[in-house]
């Protein structure tokens, strides 16, 4: 058999494409999947994502947010510039705004530091529901929202560790959670088929051959082995305030790496939104290697 070796940034975007495809309901709509989590109305969680490798038309996003209008979700797309050239347009077409461009960054066995956990806490994955809405909460407090994750939420995070993904908090001298993070399962650890959604206004049907995964090969690979296995996303890397500047997220995202890479995976990767992350991404072996950017439909559908 063929070996057929995507590139860095495309196995990259098939690992987005794989963790959208593991959501409790994702669609298929077209050259596009939306991962929808009916948990949650989250656009953070639910958004779409292209499939390398295919031709996109402006029919293609008339689709796509007929097929976010139906799911009930807010229209909203993350993935890597380069794997996709000409999407941007289609969408600033489309109406859609740029949300936010971020460049990610990766680690390998390698190139990984582990730092040390700082004196009067511990880092460990959560084990029950306590501990995960714990770790949801902080996170939550962290990124400017209010604690209020409820048992949804940790049955969320309890699947992600049941499909392969990993979890971790740090928790002070008397128990209390500071800070969490979490990474996906290697290529996505599986999940349900997701949905086709038929393409409305005059779009063809999706590219994808009736019955393929969206993990496998864009038209004309179909018999080669794709060299895409072993990457994962570490993301919600998240310290509340008052326990910032101490080594905390450093110490999650080593963990949180560490387990990763004793399970095989190849390649972790996140995205650093600022200096400071940066910083103490690269304390832990992480090294820029591509742009992502979010894009967003905020107008109400006439």
């Amino acid at each position: 058999m063929q070996r057929f070796t995507l590139s860095l940034d495309a196995r990259i975007q098939e690992s987005v494409v794989d963790n959208l495809a593991a959501r409790p309901a994702p669609v298929a709509v077209g050259p596009f999947i939306i991962g929808v989590d009916p948990g949650t109305d989250s656009p953070g969680i639910n958004y779409a994502t292209p499939r390398p490798g295919h031709t996109i038309t402006p029919a293609d996003i008339t689709a796509l947010v007929t097929a976010f209008r139906t799911a009930e979700r807010k229209p909203r797309l993350e993935y890597v510039t380069s794997t996709a050239p000409d999407l941007e347009h289609l969408l600033l077409n489309a109406g859609f705004a740029v949300e936010e461009r971020h460049d990610y960054l990766v680690c390998s066995p390698g190139s990984l530091r582990v730092p040390p956990i700082p004196d009067g806490f511990r880092v460990l994955s959560p084990a029950n529901s306590e501990q995960r809405i714990a770790m949801v909460n902080a996170q939550n407090e962290a990124f400017g929202g209010e604690p209020t994750a409820t048992e949804q939420d940790a049955e969320r995070i309890a699947h992600l560790q049941d499909r392969g993904g990993v979890a971790f908090m740090a928790i002070d001298a008397v128990g209390v959670c500071v800070g969490g993070g979490m990474a996906t399962p290697p290529n996505g650890g599986g999940g349900g088929t997701p949905a086709e959604s038929k393409p409305l206004g005059g779009s063809r049907e999706s590219e994808r051959p009736e019955g393929r995964q969206a993990s496998e090969p864009a038209d004309g690979q179909q018999g080669s082995e794709l060299a895409n296995g072993g990457v994962s996303e570490v993301t919600g890397i998240a310290v509340v305030t008052a326990y910032r500047r101490r080594g905390l997220a450093a110490a999650i995202t080593g963990a949180i790496t560490v387990q990763l890479f004793g399970a095989g995976v190849e390649v972790a990767w996140l995205e650093a939104s600022g200096p400071d992350s940066w910083r103490i991404y690269e304390r832990v072996g992480y090294r820029p290697s591509g742009k992502r950017l979010y894009m967003c439909l905020d107008r109400v559908a006439g």
